[in-house]
């Protein structure tokens, strides 16, 4: 998969820092496709193919998710949460993009496996060179996990039920 093929859920209600991701995105050449969702329950439709994303297939996996942890309607735990808990996005690498410096967030957040907790830096440049990087190491450097479609196909040729 190329890298302008991989998709990024941002999940973030903060209309400045969502425009300051996507500019981020934008002036440091990555040219991904990014899917904005304004709350957790946005988020969740999005990855579980309901509501407004009812006709989407759910084998098209975000090969990221930057996720928020103070949203509304579900907050970025239970999102998380979620995540975890379906076969589909178990594996999907989460970074929890936050002002939170609280340490139970971060505790939190690691127990349910997020891959990474960053800290949004109040300074403007600090930002767009913060969230350059992570764009840059999740979407080019880091080698995926396989999406759940293939592991399936990988266990059922192997005679296994296909159950991960």
């Amino acid at each position: 998969m190329e890298m302008s093929e991989k998709v990024v859920l941002l999940v973030e209600d903060n209309d400045d820092d969502r425009e300051l991701t996507l500019r981020s995105f934008q002036k440091n050449g990555i040219a991904n496709k990014v899917i904005v969702a304004r709350n957790g329950v946005e988020a969740l439709d999005y990855l579980f193919c309901k509501g407004a994303y009812a006709g989407r297939k759910i084998d098209e996996t975000p090969a990221l998710i930057l996720l928020d942890l103070k949203l509304p309607k579900l907050n970025g735990l239970e999102v998380l949460r979620e995540i975890r808990s379906n076969p589909y996005t178990k594996r999907t690498p989460v970074v929890i993009l936050t002002s939170s410096n609280e340490e139970k967030d971060k505790i939190a957040t690691y127990d349910l496996g997020a891959n990474s907790y960053v800290r949004k830096p109040v300074d403007f440049d600090q930002f767009l060179e913060a969230t350059g990087q992570l764009g840059r190491y999740w979407l080019m450097i880091n080698e995926p996990p396989p999406m759940m479609t293939s592991v399936n196909t990988a266990t059922r040729r192997h005679g296994q039920s296909g159950k991960v």
